[in-house]
Order: C-alpha cells, then structure tokens, then sequence
C-alpha cells in the first residue's frame, strides 16, 4: 500500500470557521484546488482565494436550506474510490468522478445547541449534521488515500506534512486522523441519540456515554496496573477529571478515588449545612475526619483532630478558598497530607504549602459545591455494566422521627449531621460516630454491623471520653440489639438509622433503658 499521497483537491465545509482563511491558504500554496460549499465558500472567496462552489462540482444546486449540498455521487464517488483499483479508476471515468484527495468538515454545533437553556426542538433538529457525517465517513473509509481533517488543531499538523513531503501526506497520519474522524461521528451521533432518549426512560434501552482522555496515568491501583483518566464532558458535573492542578504533581489513580470521595462527602455536608465552612478528610477512599464550623481554620482544625492517626497522608477537601491563615494551620504540627481540594488557593497559601510538602498536589475546583441533579453511576461487572441514579442525599433533620427520647437539640442534631454524612460515604457495612459535630471514629466495609461497631467505638473512644454529645450513625438498620448495646456501652448518647428493622422494638427498648436518644432517617445509604 502506498504511504505517500499527493493531495491535490480538497473539499472545505465547516462551521467553526477558526483559523481556516490560514489553512485554505497554505493548501492553495501547496497548489491544491479548494472546493467548498455555502458559508465557507463565501469567507475563503472573500479572502482573495480561488473557490470551486460545490454546486460546480455536482452540477446540482444546494437546496432545501443546505440540508442538501455534498450528497451526491461525484462528491463520495471522490473520496470512496481506489485508485489502486482499476474498476474505480473506470467508474469515475465513465461518470466524471474528480478524486478528492482531502476534506476539511467540522461538524454542525448540535451539542452546544442543545446546551442552551430553553433551546427549542426544532433548533436542535436543524444542527443535525448529515452530509457532514456521510462525508467524514466515507473519506476515513479510504484513508488509504484521503486525509480527513476534523478540528483546527489538525490544521498545522497536515500543513507541517505536505511541507515536509513535497505535497504529500503520509500513511500513518492519514490513519490517525481517520480513527480521530470516526471518534468525532460517534460522539456526534451519541450526543443526537442521548438528546432524543432524554425526554423519556431515564435509562434507555441504549446507554450512549462517551468520554474523552486527558491523560495517562503512572499506574492504577497498583503499579503493576495500567490506568487512564477520561472526562464525560457533558456529565453537568462540576467535575474532579477536568480540574486543574495548580501546584504539584499530577495526581495518581488513587488520588483521583480518594479526591473524588472527599469531593463528594464535601458537598453533601455543605448542602446540608449552608453557611458553614467544611472540611473532609479521606483516607482510601474512606472519610476519616469530617467537621464543619464557622470558618475554614476551624473546620480544617476539628476535621483533622478526629482521627489523625488515620489522616496522616490522606486528602483534604475544603469548601473555602485556602489563604495564608488556613494553609499555616494545615502545615502545623506533624502532619502530611497528598492533596488538597479547595475552590481556590491565595499565593502566599500556595507558596506555604508547597514550602512544607514539596510533592503536595493543590487542586482548584473552582464551582466545588455544585451538585449536578441528574447524575449516573457506572461501574463495570464482567461482561456489562451496571448504573444508577447518583445518590443525591443530604442529611436532613426535618424528616428524621424520634424514636425514643427528646427532641434533638441544635448540638445533637449538628453531630447527627456529619455522623450521617460520614456513614454515607464509607463502604458497608459501615457505622460513623460523631462526637459534639467532630467525625470522631468509622467503621466500614465490614461483613457484619456488629464488627463495624465495634470498629467506631474504638476509633472513637478518646474523643468520647472528653466529649457531651455523641452520636452513631448506621448506614442501614441494626437487625438486632448487639451491635447498638456495644455502642452504648461506649459512651454514644443518640444513635441514628434508617429503622425498618422485625427488631426494632428491641433498639428502642435498649435506648429507654439507657436514657438515650433513637432517631430514624428512614433512608438506607449503603455504598458497595
């Protein structure tokens, strides 16, 4: 197969119109005849430069307001044959097929229509590229002799080529820009399908998810595994894949898990609590210190305070931009953290940071606290996937039930909170206790809720000793009274499950004896 092509026409039609006068330019240098259609025809001709309409080539007019221009025979006759075929050198003889030796399309902007608040159906329906499509398809087809340019970063890459070899393209970048172009129509037609399934089952009959990759990683969870970061750029999540480090190495596969974890549990306990500064700390993927207080210095101080043992090394997110204040008292002490996720960082606070840890990731996540309405889960199993909608809960008192004892008071109810938004983000089986609004001791991941109690009340233990209000929360109900019993024995004050329990009765039996405090979220909040 033959590397080097001559390209010699070349047929140009493209919306985004950036940097295509310099591109056309330089291909007619290189004396290769542009052909073009509509609104490009019109920008290149008034550029000085020599344009064939397409209407010229095809004799046959656009019509129907463009929806029909390049559908035509001596248009994909020109980029489908093969010209180591003598039958297709024939055919185009015989029908006056030209061969067109490169195409320049860039796809109708139907995704950024139809991110327009309030964009009408019939708007989106008119940005569905067809002849677009069909033509990228056909010339990625026969890359064995026509190079496909989809996007202007392209541009100086072809140009680079043809300068390079004498007018020519080479086999390998011909192949790679096939593959980019066949990638484009994908996502294209993905974006049309999602848009036209969105108004119906909130799982479709096809899962259309496409993602692009920003970087390779050093190695995924061990270094004996590869790994990759893609980002789903249409996810409405304010997103961990697309930030941006600002100080620091790139961050590892399980920096990204631990980071996308503390992000999450962040914003749950902010939503739940408006106004208050909050700090969470994550270690394997796990929060092990959680608070929120009246400022960022405070937060970060009661959060590490819960379990600095298990901090040590582990990821912080903060809902608050770090200054200088907030970065000395990070740097304080015996500590080390990998990461910090922050909405923003002050210089000074950078250059503090930095000056203690000098691998130390600092990590902007500008509109950290938006929580996307919509979203999906996706994990793999082999052979499929499974998905479901995000779990968008928050801690919310008001329709907690009291099962036993008084009201909650507003300390009580405040470490209920970050109790609650503890459990909910470790692994089950899983119980957090929280002592006077501080995370305090956590046990997850557990085969049993009575080991994962045990787990907490031990973590806990020093932190309970010294506290007044202590509270324990399960991330389902407890299916007998041990497990409560042990926690009570421990020093907890109040316990929090979703109930639901045939033994319920015997939890709330135990509470009275103990003068404790039952409330029920009736809401389970398992993570496996």
């Amino acid at each position: 197969m033959q590397d080097l092509i001559a390209v010699r026409r070349a047929l140009l039609s493209v919306s985004d119109k950036s940097d295509l006068v310099p591109f056309a330019k330089a291909l007619a240098n290189h004396g290769v005849q542009l052909i073009s259609t509509g609104g490009t025809a019109k920008v290149l001709a008034e550029a000085g430069l020599d344009v064939t309409p397409v209407e010229d080539v095809t004799e046959f007019p656009e019509m129907m307001d463009g929806r029909v221009k390049t559908l035509h025979p001596r248009i994909h006759g020109g980029l489908l044959a093969r010209r180591d075929l003598d039958s297709h050198v024939q055919a185009m003889q015989d029908h006056g097929i030209e061969a067109i030796d490169l195409i320049c399309i860039n796809l109708y902007p139907f995704e950024r229509t139809v991110a327009i608040p309030g964009v009408q159906p019939d708007e989106a329906i008119e940005q569905i590229d067809i002849g677009g499509p069909a033509a990228l398809r056909s010339a990625s087809k026969n890359h064995a002799f026509v190079t496909v340019v989809t996007d202007a970063s392209q541009y100086d890459r072809v140009i680079s080529e043809l300068t390079a070899n004498d007018g020519c393209t080479s086999m390998a970048l011909r192949r790679d820009l096939a593959t980019m172009a066949f990638a484009r129509t994908a996502r294209y037609d993905a974006a049309i399908a999602g848009w036209m399934e969105s108004g119906g089952d909130n799982f479709p009959a096809w899962l259309h998810t496409v993602a692009s990759r920003e970087r390779m990683l050093r190695y995924g969870e061990n270094p004996h595994q590869e790994a990759a970061l893609y980002a789903i750029p249409d996810s409405g999540d304010a997103g961990l894949a697309t930030a941006s480090t600002v100080d620091g190495k790139p961050l590892s596969y399980n920096n990204y898990n631990d980071a996308a974890g503390a992000l999450r549990c962040c914003r749950d306990l902010a939503a739940a609590r408006p106004g208050q500064a909050v700090a969470v700390v994550v270690k394997h993927a796990s929060p092990c210190g959680l608070a929120t207080r009246d400022n960022a210095v405070d937060a970060f101080e009661a959060a590490w305070s819960g379990d600095p043992m298990a901090a040590f090394g582990g990821i912080v997110a903060i809902n608050e931009p770090v200054d200088a204040a907030l970065a000395n008292t990070i740097i304080a002490g015996e500590r080390f953290l990998e990461v910090i996720l922050a909405p923003a960082f002050e210089q000074d606070a950078m250059d503090a940071l930095s000056g203690r840890w000098k691998n130390l990731r600092m990590v902007a996540v500008p509109d950290i606290m938006h929580r996307p309405r919509n979203g999906k889960d996706i994990r793999t199993i082999p052979g499929g996937l499974l998905v479901q909608s995000s779990d968008h809960k928050i801690a919310d008192p008001r329709s907690w039930i009291v099962a036993v004892g008084d009201e909650p008071d507003a300390m009580t109810t405040d470490t209920a909170m970050c109790a609650w938004t503890a459990v909910k983000h470790l692994p089950s089986n899983a119980v957090a206790i929280a002592v006077d609004g501080t995370l305090a001791g956590v046990g997850g991941g557990q085969v049993d809720r009575v080991t994962a109690s045990r787990i907490a009340a031990e973590k806990a233990a020093e932190a309970i000793g010294a506290g007044s209000c202590v509270v324990a929360a399960s991330d389902a109900f407890f299916p007998f009274s041990d497990g409560p019993e042990l926690l009570l024995d421990a020093g907890v004050t109040c316990l929090l499950h979703p109930g639901g329990s045939k033994r319920d009765e015997d939890t709330f039996e135990l509470c009275r004896s103990r003068n404790a405090t039952c409330l029920l979220t009736g809401t389970r909040a398992f993570r496996h």
